[in-house]
C-alpha cells in the first residue's frame, strides 16, 4: 500500500502519529482521483460543517415517537446495506485503439449515459471497500454541474467536496485538506451535466448481465499512467448501483450507493470549499 500512500498524501512523508489516519484519506483520494499528487495543495482545513446525515430526514417533534421518514422518491422502508460487487481483476478488459462494440453494447452505454444525464440531485448512502479491504460507510449528496459531497460516518473524521471546479479531500483529526482539480479526477464523468459516454469518454467495455449493465472507462495521464472507472446500473431499473475506481497502481476502490433519492434538494452551502486557514477548535 506504499505507493497509492504516496499519491494521496501528496507527496509529504508522514510522521508516525500521521501514518494510521492517512491510510483512509489514501482509500478517500482513490475513490475520488487518479491523479498526479503533485497537482495538490494541502492547506488547513476549516471548521466542519454539521453532519450532513439531517439533510435526509427530519427530526421528531417533541409530541410525536421518532419515526423513520423515507426518503422521497424512494422505497418506503430504507434498502438494507448492500454489499459491493469487487471486480475480478484478471477480468478486465484490455482496451485498445481498436475496441469496437455491437448493437447490444452501443444501445447499453446509451442506457447508462441517459441515466447520467437525467439525474440533476442525488441524495443517497454509500458503502467503499479500499484496495486494503477495509470498509467504511456514509452519505453522499450530489448537486449538477459538479458538485457532491462524501460524509464518512464515525470514527472516520474525512470528507469529500467538490464545488465544481475543485475537489478536497477534509481531514478534521488532520486538520488539513488537499485540494485538486476536478476537471482531473474520475469524478467530473459523474458530476457532468449530459455525457455520451461513447462519444466523451474512451469506453473499453460493456458488459450487461440479467443485473447489471457495466461500461468501463479508460483514462490515460502521461505522468502518472492510466486510470479507469467501471460504473454499474441496475439492469432492471436502470439505477447507479456502483461504480469502482484502479488507480495508475492497479488499486481498486469500489463505491455501491443506496437509498437514492433524485427529488432531494441538497442545500449549495454543503458544496462550499473554505480555503482560508483556519485552526481547529479545541475539543
Amino acid at each position: 500500500m506504499d505507493t497509492p500512500l504516496k499519491i494521496a498524501t501528496s507527496g509529504l512523508a508522514p510522521r508516525p502519529a500521521r501514518f494510521a489516519a492517512r491510510v483512509l484519506t489514501a482509500t478517500a483520494l482513490t475513490l475520488a482521483l487518479a491523479m498526479p499528487a503533485a497537482m495538490a495543495e494541502t492547506i488547513p482545513v476549516p471548521r466542519p460543517a454539521p453532519k450532513a446525515r439531517a439533510e435526509i430526514a427530519s427530526p421528531p417533534s417533541a409530541a410525536e415517537p421518532a419515526q423513520p421518514m423515507p426518503l422521497a422518491g424512494a422505497p418506503t422502508a430504507l434498502a438494507a446495506v448492500p454489499t459491493p460487487i469487487i471486480p475480478d481483476p484478471r477480468k478486465r478488459p484490455t482496451g485498445s485503439l481498436f475496441t469496437s462494440f455491437d448493437a447490444r453494447q452501443k444501445a447499453d452505454a446509451a442506457r447508462v449515459s441517459s441515466y447520467l444525464s437525467s439525474v440533476q440531485t442525488l441524495v443517497g448512502n454509500f458503502v467503499q471497500i479500499g484496495p486494503d479491504g477495509s470498509r467504511t460507510t456514509g452519505d453522499f449528496y450530489m448537486q449538477k454541474p459538479g458538485k457532491i459531497r462524501f460524509e464518512y460516518d464515525q470514527p472516520s473524521t474525512i470528507a469529500i467536496v467538490a464545488d465544481g471546479s475543485s475537489v478536497v479531500v477534509r481531514d478534521r483529526k488532520l486538520a488539513t485538506q488537499d485540494v485538486y482539480p476536478l476537471s482531473q479526477t474520475p469524478l467530473r464523468y459523474l458530476l457532468s451535466d449530459r455525457i455520451d459516454l461513447l462519444r466523451d469518454t474512451k469506453v473499453v467495455g460493456i458488459t450487461a448481465d440479467d443485473l447489471y449493465i457495466s461500461v468501463t472507462l479508460e483514462e490515460q495521464n502521461p505522468l502518472v499512467g492510466t486510470s479507469r472507472l467501471m460504473l454499474m446500473l441496475g439492469a432492471k431499473d436502470n439505477q447507479l448501483k456502483q461504480w469502482t475506481v484502479t488507480d495508475p497502481q492497479g488499486y481498486d476502490t469500489t463505491v455501491a450507493v443506496y437509498n437514492l433519492d433524485s427529488s432531494k434538494k441538497p442545500d449549495p452551502g454543503m458544496f462550499k470549499i473554505d480555503y482560508t486557514n483556519y485552526s481547529t477548535p479545541k475539543q
